[in-house]
């Protein structure tokens, strides 16, 4: 059968999830029954889309509820179109179907890979860059061809446990509806499901600042004025013509400028764990932009300049995380812990953004964390998953677990620890170690040890 005629028959069953125009103008925003399912997974951000086609790929019938307009979350929507890392000290420590998708992301926009036979001597130069939307094309692509629903501009508004499963009620845009299923797996990077089906969850009284990334343009930095151009810039930090966190702090304006194809600034007090607070971040990062560009144009040299491109949305780093059966600590990153039950590694330096800046703090070298099945799974639980950055750790380890690549994996052994947990009637906690690693290895996923 052709990807075209796949695709098509794809498409048709992901609509099943939707009503259908005419019985949707009649029935306005009224329940439109009960559906079912094998494995549900909430948020299809970074690790949400790799859990559900992971889960589909092991033969689970796989439904992807999103709560906005396409696939991807951090990477996509949230302009961070540059993941990692996958590599460490020079060998590949995280593959599978999240790197997958990175790779022909960009062999189809004609990119290139970085070189990943050494150690960088800056973590960002083995991000690898690659186009946002056409990475979030590909990806619902693929979980179309892999048989997973998808309905977008949806949440739900309840989770409760069954005998052997869960039910959860579903509203969107027209619709409401109930759907069950065996495993549920929440990828909303807030642990809202978790939170929603009462479990504990833990927080910071102070979080990260969020960031709504952009890219100016319409200069030549060459030919500007670096001296002058650092005065006028202190001046207006002074006169609070602009804030300190517009440009994350009082440094080199004309480095800022620069801005090597991104433009980033710091919103304070970012917050995506409710409607009012995601919209209050976005408000503040849309006022940076603005302050910025009306700064910008008064610059000599700068007097064309444009914002090329800005992200719909704030990205925010820290909200809530789950309290799992295993916590990673700060020394259990940092020493490169072995977990007994460990499903994938992780690897970046701590990367705590606070009020004093970002200063990354590198691993040793040969350092190469992992992360436990155990931290995927909250206490207290049964047939419940999470994965993404509200996996189950203190503060420091989840600054640098909460990167894509490590999203990826978390998403991918999620994914595959539910479908082999529907195979053998049990639990995801419970299900054999030997198995899903082999599962996850079927899916070119690197397994620790």
């Amino acid at each position: 059968m052709k990807r075209r005629d796949l695709l098509k028959a794809a498409s048709a069953t992901a609509g099943a999830l939707a009503v259908s125009p005419l019985v949707a103008r009649a029935q306005r925003v009224s329940d439109v029954g009960s559906r079912k399912t094998d494995v549900l997974v909430i948020g299809g951000g970074t690790a949400g889309c790799i859990a559900a086609l992971q889960a589909a790929r092991a033969g689970a019938r796989t439904t992807l509820i999103e709560m906005g307009s396409q696939l991807g979350g951090t990477t996509t929507t949230g302009g961070v179109d540059f993941p990692g890392l996958f590599h460490a000290w020079g060998k590949q420590v995280i593959a599978g179907i999240g790197w997958e998708m990175v790779q022909e992301a960009v062999r189809l926009d004609g990119g290139r890979m970085p070189d990943f036979s050494r150690p960088p001597r800056a973590h960002m130069q083995h991000q690898v860059r690659i186009n946002g939307p056409l990475y979030a094309a590909l990806v619902e692509e693929a979980c179309l061809l892999a048989g997973v629903s998808l309905g977008y501009y949806q949440f739900p508004l309840s989770a409760t446990a069954t005998e052997d499963g869960w039910s959860l009620e579903i509203v969107g845009k027209g619709l409401r509806y109930s759907i069950v299923c065996q495993q549920l797996i929440d990828c909303t990077g807030g642990a809202d499901i978790v939170g929603l089906a009462g479990f504990s969850r833990m927080r910071e009284e102070t979080t990260q600042p969020g960031t709504l990334i952009f890219r100016l343009g319409g200069y030549n930095i060459d030919d500007l004025d670096a001296d002058e151009i650092q005065r006028r810039f202190l001046q207006a930090l002074a006169d609070g013509e602009l804030e300190h966190s517009d440009t994350r702090g009082p440094r080199r304006f004309v480095g800022f400028l620069a801005g090597g194809g991104v433009n980033a600034q710091h919103v304070w007090d970012a917050d995506s764990s409710t409607a009012d607070s995601q919209t209050q971040a976005n408000i503040a990062g849309r006022r940076s932009v603005l302050r910025l560009i009306r700064f910008i144009r008064s610059l000599p040299g700068c007097e064309r300049a444009q914002v090329q491109r800005m992200m719909q949305e704030t990205a925010v780093r820290e909200t809530y995380r789950i309290v799992g059966q295993a916590t990673i600590t700060h020394d259990d990153y940092t020493s490169g812990r072995h977990f007994d039950d460990a499903v994938c590694h992780s690897f970046y330096p701590i990367d705590l953004h606070d009020r004093g800046g970002v200063v990354p703090k590198p691993l040793t070298p040969g350092t190469v964390p992992t992360v436990p099945l155990g931290a995927l799974v909250p206490r207290g639980s049964r047939h419940l998953l999470v994965a993404g950055r509200s996996v189950s750790s203190d503060r420091l380890a989840n600054s640098a677990l909460r990167v894509q690549a490590s999203c990826m994996a978390m998403g991918q052994a999620a994914g595959a620890a539910a479908a082999l947990a529907i195979q053998n009637a049990t639990t995801p906690a419970a299900v054999d170690r030997n198995e899903l690693h082999e599962l996850l290895r079927q899916h070119n996923a690197i397994v620790p040890g």
